[in-house]
C-alpha cells in the first residue's frame, strides 16, 4: 500500500473540533511546598533583620563617626548588643545550623565559612561591648548576615522561579475525569482518584486527563503543547496517548498507565529539579575552594595572631587582626559566584523552554564542533504543505487547488489542512460544500458548486485506469513527497504534491550554526533522495540516511573520533542511543521516557533555532561564572594579606571595618554581575 493510500484510509469527518483553551488551575499533583517554604523562610528572615539593622547602624559608634553626628546616650551599646544578638541568632541562624551539618558530616564548606564570620564577628564584639578594648562589629555582622540573607534568597527565588514557569503545564490538565465502571457507565471524577488499569472516556475535543493507552476508538490527538509536534498524530487502539494532550475528533476510551509522579508532566517538572540540583564541575570548584577557604581562615587567623603577639604588640591588637582576617576570609562572593550564575540561567533557560537536565555538559555546550540533527519533526515541521500543483491540460493551478481545498475544508487531516492553507494563502474563495462523505481507504468526495468532486490516492486513479503522468508523479514521490489526485465530474483534472515543509527556523539555526563555525549533520532513517531534497533546502554540510536506530549512535561516535565534541538532536525515540552517546543529547519534544532519560537537553519548542540558544546561553553562562570566580578569588588573594597586617610597616593596616566592607562590596558585585546576565 503506498504512503498515500494509507492517508487516504483516514476517517474524514465533518466539522472542527471544538478545542478547548480553558487553564484550569487549583491542581496539587505537583508539591513544591518545601522549595517555596524555604524562599518565603529566606525572604522573612532578610526583611525582618533588614529592619533591625537600621537602629544597628544608627547606634554604631564607628557609622556615627562616618556621618558626622553624634547620637550616643547611656547603656547604647547594651540595646546594640541586643539588637544585634537577634540578627545573630535570628538572621545567622540557617549558616550556623549548616555550618554545624558540615562539620557533622567532616566536610566544612560554605555554610561552615559564614558560620564561622559571623560567630568571630559576634562573639568579639560581644567582649568589646563587655569590657574588651576594641570596636565592635555590630553593624558589620548585620550587613553581613543582611547581604548572605539576600543572596540566599534571590538564588532561591531564581531557581523556583524557573519551577514556576515550568509548572505552568500542569494547567494544561482537566480538573475532572470520565471513569468508566464495570457497566460502562460514566462518572466524572477528580483526577487523583483515578488508579492504574481504570478506564475513562475522552470526548471529542477534549483533553486527554492522564497518559495511557487507547483500548477502543481512534482519533488523531494534538499533541503540539506538550511535545511541539504541530502536525496531530494518528492514534488507533493499543496507542499511548499523552495526559495534556487534545482529542480532536471521535470518542477515545483509555486505559490509565500513569498517574501522578510517572506521568509526562510531572517528568518534565521533575526534570527542572534535577536541572537545580546537578552540580555543575565550576560550582564543585567552588565548594572545594569553600572547603579549603575555611582551613585558610583558620590557619591564616591564627598565624596573625601569633605574629602580631610575637612582634610585641597588646593582645587586643593582635586579636582585632585575626578577627579581620578571619572576617575576610569568609567567602561569601565566591560562594554566591557559581550558584547565582546557575539560577539565574535555570530562569533564563526554563522561559526559552531549555530544560536543562545535566549542567555539566550544558556548560560544555559552549565547546561544540558538530551538530547532529535528525530530520522529521527537528528540521521539518512536521506538517504538510504544498510543494507542487500539476494541472491536466485545459485547467488552471488555482482551479485545482481551489476544488481540492473547497472539498478537504471538511477534514481535520494534516493533508487536508495544507490544501487548505495553501488555497487560504493564495486568497482562493473556498465553496460550499454538500454531501460529503469519506471513501473507505481512497479519498474523500462531496459536491462543490454543483459539481461532483473527489480528492482521491493512487491506488483509486490506477484502480479506475486513469491517464496521468506517470513519470512526473514517480519523481515526486521518490523526492518523499505525498500525491492525491483532484477529479471533477469523474475527470482528472490535476495532481497536488505536498511534503513535510522544512521550518524556516531550521534554515536560520543552520546559517548561525555556520556563521559560528559549527558543522551541521542530518541524521535520518528517511530514504536518501527525501533526506538530500532536505539538506539542499537548509544547506547542511552532511548527510547519512537510511541509517537504523543503533547505527546512529555508530555514527556519532565516528564523528567524535575527529576530536570534535558532538551534539546529537532528535526526538528521544529512535535517536535514543546517538542522544546517549553524544557530548550533549538534545531532545527535540520530548514525547517519550526514553527522551527524559538519555537527553542532557530537552528543547520544549521543537524550535531548531533553540540549539543555537542554547549554545550562546552556554557561553554567556560559563563566561558569567569565571567572571565571577575572578572577583571572588582575587578579592581573597588580596585581601587577607592586607587584613592580616602585611603592609603595615608602611602604615596600611586594614581595619576590621574597612575589611567588611569590602567583604560586602565583593558580594553585591558579584550578584549584580550574575543578575546582569542575559537570554
Amino acid at each position: 500500500m503506498t504512503k498515500q493510500d494509507e492517508h487516504m484510509q483516514h476517517d474524514h469527518s465533518n466539522g472542527a473540533a471544538t478545542h478547548e483553551g480553558q487553564a484550569h488551575e487549583g491542581h496539587d499533583h505537583y508539591d513544591h511546598h518545601d522549595h517555596g517554604d524555604m524562599v518565603s523562610d529566606f525572604k522573612k528572615r532578610f526583611f525582618i533583620s533588614l529592619i533591625v539593622t537600621i537602629p544597628i547602624l544608627a547606634l554604631s559608634p564607628m557609622i556615627q563617626e562616618f556621618m558626622g553626628v553624634d547620637w550616643r546616650f547611656a547603656n547604647d551599646q547594651y540595646i546594640l548588643f541586643v539588637l544585634s544578638t537577634f540578627v545573630f541568632f535570628y538572621g545567622g541562624w540557617p549558616f550556623i545550623t549548616g555550618g554545624i551539618s558540615e562539620l557533622r558530616d567532616k566536610n566544612p564548606g560554605m555554610m561552615t565559612l559564614i558560620g564561622l564570620a559571623i560567630i568571630i564577628a559576634y562573639g568579639y564584639s560581644a567582649l568589646v561591648v563587655f569590657g574588651w578594648t576594641g570596636n565592635d562589629l555590630f553593624w558589620e555582622l548585620a550587613t553581613l548576615v543582611d547581604i548572605m540573607l539576600l543572596g540566599h534568597w534571590i538564588e532561591m527565588r531564581s531557581v523556583m522561579g524557573a519551577s514556576n514557569a515550568l509548572e505552568q503545564l500542569v494547567k494544561l490538565m482537566p480538573n475532572e475525569a470520565h471513569r468508566l465502571d464495570e457497566h460502562d457507565q460514566v462518572e466524572d471524577v477528580p483526577l487523583s482518584n483515578l488508579q492504574h488499569h481504570d478506564r475513562v472516556l475522552v470526548k471529542p475535543g477534549e483533553k486527554v486527563p492522564v497518559d495511557g493507552i487507547i483500548v477502543d476508538g481512534k482519533s488523531a490527538i494534538d499533541e503540539s503543547m506538550l511535545t511541539g509536534e504541530s502536525v496531530p498524530v494518528e492514534k488507533y487502539q493499543g496507542d499511548e496517548v499523552i495526559g495534556g494532550s487534545v482529542n480532536n475528533e471521535g470518542s477515545l476510551t483509555i486505559q490509565v498507565e500513569k498517574t501522578g509522579e510517572d506521568s509526562y508532566l510531572s517528568q518534565v517538572i521533575t526534570m527542572v529539579r534535577e536541572a537545580q540540583d546537578s552540580k555543575s564541575k565550576t560550582q564543585d570548584l567552588t565548594n572545594r575552594a569553600a572547603k579549603w577557604l575555611f582551613y585558610l581562615a583558620l590557619a591564616a587567623g591564627f598565624i596573625t595572631l601569633f605574629v602580631w603577639l610575637l612582634l610585641g604588640y597588646s593582645f587586643d591588637t593582635a586579636l582585632e587582626r585575626m578577627v579581620t582576617v578571619m572576617v575576610i576570609t569568609c567567602p561569601h562572593a565566591l560562594g554566591l559566584a557559581a550558584p547565582l550564575v546557575v539560577a539565574v540561567s535555570t530562569a533564563i533557560s526554563a522561559k526559552q523552554g531549555l530544560l536543562i537536565r545535566n549542567r555539566a555538559n550544558f556548560e560544555e555546550a559552549r565547546n561544540l564542533n558538530a551538530v547532529v540533527f535528525d530530520k522529521t519533526g527537528t528540521l521539518t515541521k512536521g506538517e504538510f504543505g504544498v510543494t507542487d500543483l500539476v494541472p491536466m491540460e485545459g485547467h488552471q493551478e488555482d482551479e485545482v487547488l481551489s476544488y481540492a481545498a473547497s472539498l478537504e475544508q471538511h477534514s481535520e487531516h494534516p493533508i487536508a489542512t495544507g490544501i487548505v492553507t495553501s488555497a487560504k494563502e493564495k486568497k482562493i474563495q473556498l465553496e460550499k460544500v454538500v454531501d460529503f462523505e469519506s471513501i473507505t481507504g481512497k479519498g474523500i468526495e462531496g459536491k462543490v458548486a454543483g459539481k461532483q468532486v473527489n480528492v482521491v490516492s493512487p491506488g483509486y486513479v490506477n484502480d479506475h485506469q486513469m491517464d496521468y503522468d506517470e513519470k512526473l508523479f514517480n519523481a515526486m514521490s521518490e523526492a518523499g513527497k505525498t500525491v492525491v489526485f483532484v477529479l471533477v465530474e469523474d475527470r482528472l483534472i490535476g495532481m497536488i504534491a505536498l511534503a513535510d515543509m522544512v521550518r524556516e527556523t531550521a534554515k536560520e539555526a543552520i546559517a548561525a550554526l555556520k556563521n559560528n563555525g559549527i558543522h551541521s549533520i542530518m541524521l535520518t532513517g528517511d530514504n536518501q533522495k527525501v533526506a538530500n531534497w532536505v539538506a539542499k533546502q537548509l544547506d547542511i554540510d552532511e548527510v547519512y540516511a537510511e541509517v537504523l536506530p543503533n547505527d546512529k549512535a555508530d555514527q556519532v561516535k565516528k564523528i567524535q573520533k575527529k576530536g570534535w565534541k558532538v551534539a546529537m538532536t532528535g526526538d528521544g525515540i529512535n535517536d535514543a542511543p546517538a542522544l546517549a552517546t553524544a557530548d550533549l543529547g538534545i531532545a527535540i519534544g520530548a514525547g517519550t521516557d526514553v527522551a527524559m532519560e538519555t537527553a542532557d537537553v530537552v528543547l520544549v519548542k521543537s524550535n531548531p533555532k533553540d540549539v543555537v540558544a542554547l549554545m550562546d546561553l552556554s557561553q554567556k553562562t560559563y563566561r558569567k561564572m569565571i567572571q565571577n570566580l575572578w572577583w571572588a578569588t582575587g578579592y581573597n588573594i588580596l585581601a587577607i594579606p592586607l587584613a592580616a597586617g602585611l603592609l603595615a610597616p608602611v602604615g596600611i593596616v586594614l581595619s576590621p571595618a574597612v575589611g567588611a566592607v569590602l567583604m560586602s562590596l565583593s558580594t553585591i558585585i558579584v550578584a549584580i554581575n550574575a543578575k546582569l546576565l542575559k537570554a
